[in-house]
């Protein structure tokens, strides 16, 4: 599916919520496909079915609508990411556990939104150098302590040895998502499932050599 093709859900006069959530869609939309120096606020209203003005009442400028875009994206991908580590049991087998919980959060790593949002990052954090911290108190730091969480319990259930388990979630981390950004030229290159569960299996497997019980 293309980003064009994602719905903008346009709510008319639903309330205050709904439209400034179908103008955050659609300026993802807009900004995703045309670039953030390219993008026009005209674009993004006629997108979300709105009037210009509206957007400057919700968001000030097009710099703030695009933050706050960046930001609602964010919270977005927390919320795949954090669904998908609560499926990481301690009693389970812990080859089988990081292998599913693995491959949940490769498949968040690899959506087309996640691209979408890590290119518009990298073209513009030289003139926003916030987005970088934006994504990651909303994002990344949370995904973390929720992914050491779930090892530190692993830890205490017999499966793990940890001294740190923030670092461990680290590791894991950059050994699981690492290989995705030259195999998928910087997501411009669709991962099949069976690349996505072979790079899954080779960070299971290297994890545990660093961090499994003998």
């Amino acid at each position: 599916m293309s980003l064009s093709s994602y719905p903008v859900r346009v709510t008319g006069t639903r309330g205050r919520i709904d439209k400034r959530q179908a103008i955050l869609e659609a300026a993802f939309t807009v900004f995703a496909r045309d670039g953030y120096r390219a993008a026009s606020v005209d674009t993004v209203a006629a997108t979300a079915g709105v009037a210009k003005h509206t957007i400057y009442n919700h968001f000030g400028d097009k710099q703030s609508l695009f933050r706050a875009a960046v930001a609602a994206l964010a919270d977005d991908a927390l919320a795949r990411n954090l669904a998908a580590i609560e499926t990481l049991r301690p009693e389970r087998d812990p080859v089988e556990a990081l292998t599913k919980v693995g491959l949940k959060l490769a498949k968040c790593y690899c959506d087309e939104k996640s691209w979408a949002v890590r290119r518009l990052l990298q073209a513009e954090l030289g003139s926003m150098p916030e987005l970088q911290d934006i994504v990651r108190e909303r994002a990344t730091d949370k995904v973390n302590d929720a992914l050491a969480d779930r090892l530190a319990r692993l830890a205490l259930a017999g499966h793990l040895r940890l001294s740190d388990p923030a670092v461990a979630a680290e590791q894991f981390g950059a050994l699981l998502t690492g290989p995705f950004d030259a195999r998928s030229r910087l997501g411009t290159r669709k991962i099949p499932f069976n690349e996505l569960a072979e790079v899954t299996q080779n960070a299971v497997q290297t994890f545990l050599r660093a961090f499994g019980v003998r």
